[in-house]
C-alpha cells in the first residue's frame, strides 16, 4: 500500500512546483525509506527523488542521517547512492542543527565514513541516466567537498573527519583551477542556502587548525582564500582582521612562501567578480565598502540592489585595498613582495625560512583602506 502511495506522489510531484510540498510529509518518507531497506523496494529510489526535489525547501534536522547512511554505502545501488549524496548537499543547515548535537559519535563517524571522497563517488553509465536529469551533474562532488569544509568549522563535526574525506580534493586543490573552481562553489554554496560559511575569524581558524591537523595543507589553503577574497569579515573591524592575519601568518611561515602566490592572485581575480557580486547582493545588498560602522552579515532575502559600472570599480578597489593589507601583513611592498614570493619559487624550504627570517607582521590596528 505504502509503495503504490509513494509511487502516485512522485508521479505527482513531476508537474507540481516544490510548495506543494509538506514538511509534514518528511516523516512518513522517511519512514517508507527505511522500509524500503529493509525489504529491498525499488520505490525506495522515487522516495529518494521527491526528498532530493524538495529538499532545499525544508529542514530534516539530524533525522535523514540515520537514513542516509546505509544508502550512501558503497553496497548500496549506485542510482540512489548518488541521489543520497546530493541530498547531503542540500540539506546543509540540518547538520548544524542543535538537534544534531544529540547524535551519538559513533553514528557521525559511520555516516561521514560512508560519504568518503566525494569525487571517488562513481559516474552512473550514461544509458542508465534519466534524460535531462541534473541529478547526475558532475558539479556535485565540489559541493559535497564545501559541506565537508564546513564541517571542519564545527565543534561537532570536525572530530569525526578524516583524511580520507578529502584525498581527492587535496589533489585538485593543487592547481590554479581547482581552487578558482572551489571558490565558486563555496560562493554558491553561501548563496543558494543563505548559510553563513566560514563568516567568522573563529570559523575560519578552526577549519583551518582541523584541516591543518589532517595534513590537508590545499584545502586549508583555499579557506584562507576565501577568508581574503570573500568579505565575510568587515574590513575596518580591526580585531577580527587581527586574528585572521595572524592565522594567515602561521600557516605560511610553517607549510611555505610558496603558496602565497596563490593568496595574492585570487584576490584580485577576475574570473570570481560575478560569483562575488552575487554573494554581496545576497547579503549586503550591495558592493563592500571599507568606511564607516562594521557590517552585520544578514541575508537580505531579495537582491533589489541591481549593480552598476561604479560598483564594480568599488568591487576593485576593495580588492586593492586588500592586496596593500595583505602587502603590509608580510612588510612588503609590491615590489619586494615579488622577490619575496620568486624566491619561494625555487623551494618551499627555502621559502619558509626566508620568510621566518625577514617578515615582520604589521598590525591593523590603526589602518584601513580610506576607500570607498
Amino acid at each position: 500500500m505504502a509503495t503504490g502511495v509513494v509511487r502516485l506522489i512522485g508521479g505527482w510531484f513531476k508537474y507540481r512546483a516544490p510548495e506543494h510540498f509538506s514538511p509534514s510529509w518528511v516523516p512518513p518518507l522517511l519512514g517508507f525509506l527505511s522500509l524500503c531497506e529493509k525489504h529491498n523496494s525499488p520505490e525506495g529510489l522515487t522516495a529518494l527523488r521527491i526528498l532530493w526535489s524538495r529538499s532545499e525547501y525544508c529542514d530534516f534536522g539530524p533525522t535523514i542521517l540515520p537514513v542516509l547512511t546505509p544508502i550512501l554505502a558503497p553496497t548500496h545501488p549506485l542510482k540512489a547512492r548518488g541521489l543520497a549524496l546530493r541530498i547531503f548537499c542540500r540539506v546543509t543547515a540540518g547538520w548544524f542543527s542543535p538537534q544534531t548535537e544529540n547524535v551519538p559519535g559513533a553514528d557521525l563517524d559511520r555516516f561521514l565514513q560512508v560519504v568518503g571522497d566525494p569525487f571517488h563517488f562513481p559516474s552512473l553509465p550514461f544509458q542508465d541516466r534519466d534524460p535531462f536529469d541534473e541529478v547526475y551533474d558532475e558539479p556535485w562532488p565540489w559541493k559535497a567537498t564545501v559541506v565537508l569544509i564546513e564541517f571542519a568549522s564545527s565543534d561537532l563535526w570536525r572530530n569525526h573527519l578524516r583524511l580520507s574525506n578529502f584525498t581527492s580534493c587535496e589533489e585538485a586543490l593543487s592547481t590554479e583551477e581547482g581552487r578558482r573552481r572551489a571558490l565558486r562553489f563555496m560562493f554558491d554554496a553561501a548563496i543558494q542556502s543563505r548559510q553563513e560559511l566560514l563568516c567568522t575569524p573563529a570559523k575560519i581558524i578552526a577549519a583551518i587548525r582541523c584541516l591543518e591537523e589532517l595534513r590537508c595543507f590545499n584545502t586549508a589553503g583555499v579557506v584562507i582564500l576565501w577568508a581574503w577574497t570573500a568579505d565575510v569579515v568587515d574590513a575596518v573591524d580591526h580585531d577580527a582582521w587581527g586574528l585572521i592575519e595572524g592565522a594567515t601568518l602561521d600557516f605560511y611561515q610553517t607549510h611555505g612562501i610558496r603558496r602565497l602566490t596563490a593568496l595574492s592572485r585570487h584576490i584580485t581575480d577576475a574570473a570570481m567578480e560575478y560569483a562575488h557580486r552575487e554573494f554581496l547582493l545576497t547579503y549586503y545588498q550591495g558592493p563592500p565598502c571599507r568606511v564607516g560602522s562594521v557590517r552585520k552579515l544578514t541575508p537580505s532575502g531579495d537582491a533589489m540592489h541591481q549593480w552598476d559600472a561604479q560598483d564594480f570599480e568599488v568591487l576593485r578597489v576593495s580588492q586593492v585595498c586588500q592586496l596593500s593589507r595583505l602587502y603590509r601583513l608580510f612588510g612588503c611592498n609590491p615590489i619586494t613582495w615579488k622577490e619575496m614570493v620568486a624566491v619561494g619559487e625555487v623551494g618551499e624550504e627555502t621559502g619558509t625560512s626566508l620568510l621566518r627570517r625577514s617578515v615582520t607582521s604589521v598590525k591593523f590596528t590603526d589602518w584601513a583602506c580610506d576607500y570607498p
